[in-house]
């Protein structure tokens, strides 16, 4: 594991997973354009917890999530 300084995430622009609803499920957000990192959190939950996940990881996430 490769420890990485936390970025400044104040202006980043949140956007919601297109798998959310509007009945407030379960829901994330991520940030684009921050880098290093894809920075997700709950969006439910503004102002909690920030996990960061590697661009390499996030890439290899998404691309599961598409075949599955």
């Amino acid at each position: 594991m490769t420890s990485v300084s936390r970025p400044e995430l104040s202006a980043a622009k949140w956007r919601k997973s297109s798998y959310s609803n509007t009945q407030g499920g379960d829901c994330v957000e991520v940030a684009d354009h921050i880098p290093g990192a894809v920075p997700v959190r709950d969006s439910k939950d503004t102002a909690g917890p920030v996990i960061l996940v590697g661009n390499a990881a996030w890439s290899a996430f998404v691309r599961h999530v598409r075949e599955a």
